[in-house]
């Protein structure tokens, strides 16, 4: 009997670790009867509650974690390969989904650190926190990727399968990223240098009618990209490894990695404005040096 063949019912998934977005993932499978674990050790009482809150089984340390049949890693891209490390010295010996923004060369490395009957899945998520049907993505690529897609038929996470190995999610994952994220990073020097000159308000005008779905159109979006470049900078440099990776150059990602570095103390800042990020991007600012990851050039 192949895994596909399996009821959802038979499945145990091993959540690491319930942020806002694993939270919401790991939502979408207690709504459908699966069992999700995480693991408490080290974590904060914000993790602790979204837990509770999502209807997750705690369980204090990583051992627990070789009883199950699949284990999920959602986490920042800079603490993949540690999460795959300690998942592996549990004895895992199932299915690793590793939902992280790292390039497709890193995405394929995970596996030797497991037992050999260990399946590794690679899966890039596209979109927001999994709460209603329709906004987001989960590209599965590995053979085991149809077994986890079927975790979630019918929830608000659309899952679509990939063919190929290992690496191929990942870098549809960071194509998509390497738009996307920058496009926040571009509007945010656009803002800058407006603000230097005093039109300010004349660029938010210009941009809303001719770029109105844009960070460009719609600065107040900074505002979340600031909370979250303390993540994005990692992402930066997971791909500029990729670019670098398929013969192009990655000095535009390392730039941006280090726009974004700028930003670190504004993690999870739901208080910051528009006016501090674009601040923090003044020479004058105390820098933050190259992103994590890649050595300067």
């Amino acid at each position: 009997m192949g895994d596909t063949e399996h009821s959802v019912g038979e499945f145990t998934v091993g959540l690491l670790h319930p942020g806002t977005m694993g939270t919401a993932v790991g939502a979408a499978l207690v709504a459908r009867g699966v069992p999700v674990r995480w693991v408490s050790a080290g974590r904060g009482p914000a993790s602790r509650q979204r837990a509770a809150e999502a209807g997750f089984v705690e369980t204090s340390d990583f051992d627990a974690l070789a009883g199950c049949r699949i284990v999920l890693s959602i986490c920042p891209p800079t603490a993949a390969t540690a999460v795959a490390a300690q998942v592996a010295a549990t004895g895992f010996g199932g299915i690793y989904v590793d939902a992280n923004a790292i390039s497709p060369e890193h995405a394929a490395g995970l596996g030797a650190l497991f037992r050999p009957e260990v399946r590794v899945v690679d899966g890039g998520i596209v979109g927001p926190p999994p709460r209603s049907a329709g906004t987001t993505r989960l590209y599965l690529s590995g053979s085991a990727a149809a077994t986890v897609a079927e975790l979630f038929e019918g929830g608000p996470l659309r899952t679509i399968v990939l063919d190929g190995p290992v690496g191929r999610a990942s870098a549809l994952k960071l194509g998509f990223a390497s738009y996307n994220k920058l496009t926040f990073a571009l509007a945010a020097q656009s803002y800058a240098l407006a603000a230097q000159h005093g039109v300010e308000a004349e660029l938010r005008e210009l941009a809303g009618e001719t770029l109105p779905d844009t960070p460009l159109g719609q600065p107040a979006q900074l505002r979340s990209a600031g909370q979250k470049a303390w993540r994005w900078e990692g992402e930066m440099a997971e791909i500029a490894a990729a670019i670098e990776a398929a013969e192009l150059s990655p000095d535009l990602l390392t730039a941006v990695g280090a726009l974004f570095a700028r930003w670190r103390e504004h993690r999870d800042d739901e208080d910051v404005t528009v006016a501090e990020l674009l601040a923090a991007l003044r020479v004058s600012a105390p820098g933050a040096g190259p992103p994590r990851g890649r050595r300067p050039r």
